[in-house]
């Protein structure tokens, strides 16, 4: 679920990118996974308001579409696909030799927590 105090930062077509929460003078960034983006993460020092913006309009939504890989509870670690991103949680489907891409194809999906946690990392 989104922290009540995340503000929506969305570029000029309306498409959302992330939040940023108020901390102290500045801000911390937060990507559509719910994933601090701050530089420096939790120890990083908070951003001004606008260089907060100029960083999620950098990191944009591209990154949704990179393969990820999954490690499930019995630390297999499968290569997946984003399929859904949002506060109510993040879809995956298994991508082992692109099937997630295919026609026709029924990829075994996997629902994850908002914001994701370490189960989810960049391939």
């Amino acid at each position: 679920m989104l922290p009540q105090d995340w503000i929506e930062h969305r570029r000029p077509d309306g498409e959302v990118l992330g939040w940023m929460r108020a901390d102290g003078e500045g801000f911390r960034v937060f990507d559509l996974l719910g994933r601090e983006r701050t530089p420096g993460g939790p120890d990083g020092e908070p951003l001004d308001w606008l260089v907060a913006e100029e960083l999620l309009d950098e990191l944009g939504i591209g990154y949704l579409a990179d393969r990820w890989t999954l490690r499930l509870p019995d630390g297999t670690e499968r290569p997946v696909r984003i399929a859904e991103a949002s506060p109510r949680g993040v879809t995956v489907v298994a991508d082992e030799f692109g099937m997630a891409s295919a026609v026709g194809g029924d990829p075994e999906r996997f629902r994850l927590p908002f914001p994701v946690t370490g189960e989810l990392s960049p391939r």
